[in-house]
């Protein structure tokens, strides 16, 4: 990223921790190299899992979740944080898609009419939101991506990136994994990888490597959803770098060919 005027990137994504794991390199690099970063979180990832005891008393998992990403917010340099309000809808198929109240079914117009108030607000530059798969098939994802691109419409944002994964880059990567670490992880066999997208309808390949531990950290203060016994962090340093040190997108609007590595700020 480069520029002698600020710009402002807004990420927008389904619940907390998505933005440490997804977009946390980009949010770093931009606020650091003097640009305005804001965070907007469609749900509060209610529908999570803690172990018995983790939580305080009275405090719901939802009010621990915004703190966490108040705090990684805090570590990437995020100026804004904003959620949507919306309940989260769970894993595609569960019980919890048919909430009212979740974001799977949220009313289209209604949801991206939200955000793009906030997009005005702020005369975002770019907008971060998910592929048209929601990167793995979440219903939260989907609908971010869906939302996303919509209400970048009303609010006439000229850059919209699709969050996503190289597909091709993460399968040869887990590929040469030793079976004993990958066992030992927890990791999934590579041709069971249905994430992402292939490597030709990458756009934009944004190297964050002088981030990775910034984005390590913002993992870590997600602790209810990723602890120190989680994939994510029991990742040897170089392995982390390696698997963390490119955050990819499609920007919509240029031919799948085209080749960016840094953010195409307008």
């Amino acid at each position: 990223m480069s520029g002698e005027t600020p710009r402002t990137l807004v990420v927008f994504h389904a619940h907390p921790d998505d933005e440490a794991i997804s977009t946390a390199g980009v949010m770093a690099r931009a606020a650091d190299e003097g640009h305005r970063v804001v965070l907007v979180t469609a749900t509060a990832g209610e529908v999570g899992e803690v172990p018995e005891g983790f939580l305080a008393s009275g405090e719901s998992l939802g009010d621990r979740r915004r703190k966490e990403t108040e705090d990684a917010a805090s570590i990437l340099g995020v100026t804004r944080v904003e959620f949507l309000g919306y309940h989260d809808s769970g894993m595609m198929g569960e019980l919890t898609n048919d909430d009212p109240r979740c974001f799977w079914r949220a009313d289209l117009s209604e949801a991206a009419a939200r955000l793009a108030q906030i997009l005005t607000e702020e005369s975002a530059d770019v907008l971060t939101v998910y592929d048209e798969n929601g990167v793995y098939g979440h219903p939260d994802h989907i609908k971010v991506h869906e939302v996303g691109v919509a209400a970048a419409t009303l609010a006439s944002t000229p850059v919209v990136l699709e969050a996503t994964l190289d597909r091709d880059h993460l399968i040869d990567l887990m590929s040469n994994v030793p079976d004993e670490l990958r066992a030992q992880m927890e990791m999934p066999e590579p041709e069971e990888m249905d994430m992402g997208v292939p490597s030709s309808l990458i756009t934009t390949a944004v190297d964050v490597g002088p981030w990775v531990e910034r984005k390590r950290a913002a993992m870590r203060a997600h602790a209810s959803q990723i602890p120190e016994d989680s994939f994510f962090l029991q990742m040897p340093d170089e392995a982390f770098n390696v698997a963390f040190g490119t955050e990819w997108f499609i920007r919509r609007g240029v031919p799948p060919g085209t080749r960016e590595t840094t953010i195409p700020w307008p």
